[in-house]
């Protein structure tokens, strides 16, 4: 888990690297755990918001609840990457493990039982993970205009964290399950294709849930190697999209529908 001051600064503009260094001065971060190569944290800002940087190997992947749409990372993730770089947090997956090794399968089940009952998201990634049976499309979608709905105001002004969505896909892929990864993924975009005109903020965090979505989606179509037949069923529904209204996002739907047949004809 090695990281630098020079690297943050890197990853973020001068003004957002300053803001997240007097947030770290000022004990804006509420909670900081690392597990294995993952940190999570809570950082104090308008609101408490969560961070998650992951090291893999060459690659640090960060995300934050922020509303932040500038260019680089914002303020909280610096804020969590400076204390990182200066206190290297213990990792707990070592007692875990330990821990485990002791612990009966009967206790285990029941706690896994109990924690699953309690938390929707952990179960969604359990049922993704394990599970053989997947969500519609429409029931993705509902659960995504739910938090649309929650944070309405009467408009949505921040960005909404979809990343449990995506955690879920991931889940399918790593099972090379890619139809039931890309009903997530097109849950995704359409939904926030659909609600495009209650969002009044945050714009660049939304086209960029887009485009991840439409690009996990077109990865998981190919990945089926799907028959001619198949792919104009796949690739129709990114052409509803970008023929639908309000018709914001087309031109991100129509490039990536071009790029998709492309692929798909190589």
């Amino acid at each position: 888990m090695n990281v630098d001051r020079e690297t943050i600064r890197s990853r973020s503009t001068d003004a957002v690297f300053e803001r997240g260094e007097n947030y770290r001065d000022e004990g804006r971060i509420q909670r900081l755990n690392r597990f294995d190569e993952i940190v999570t944290a809570t950082v104090n800002g308008s609101k408490l918001y969560d961070v998650i940087v992951e090291f893999g190997g060459r690659s640090i992947d960060t995300r934050c609840t922020c509303p932040y749409d500038g260019g680089g990372e914002c303020k909280h993730v610096v804020a969590v990457w400076l204390d990182i770089a200066a206190n290297p947090p213990q990792d707990e997956s070592e007692d875990i493990e330990t821990i485990l090794e002791d612990v009966s399968a009967d206790d285990l089940r029941g706690f896994v039982r109990d924690a699953l009952a309690e938390h929707a998201a952990l179960r969604d990634q359990f049922l993704a993970r394990f599970g053989e049976d997947h969500k519609s499309v429409n029931e993705y979608r509902e659960e995504i205009a739910k938090l649309f709905e929650q944070h309405a105001d009467p408009v949505v002004f921040e960005a909404i964290d979809f990343s449990r969505f995506f955690d879920i896909a991931e889940q399918y892929r790593d099972r090379d399950r890619y139809l039931a990864a890309a009903t997530v993924y097109r849950a995704v975009f359409e939904e926030v294709d659909e609600k495009s005109n209650w969002i009044d903020g945050a714009y660049d965090h939304y086209a960029r849930t887009i485009q991840t979505a439409i690009d996990g989606y077109a990865d998981c179509i190919l990945a089926t190697d799907p028959t001619p037949e198949e792919f104009d069923r796949y690739a129709g529904v990114l052409e509803a999209r970008a023929t639908s209204e309000p018709p914001i996002n087309s031109d991100q739907f129509w490039r990536e529908l071009d790029n998709l047949e492309e692929r798909y004809n190589e």
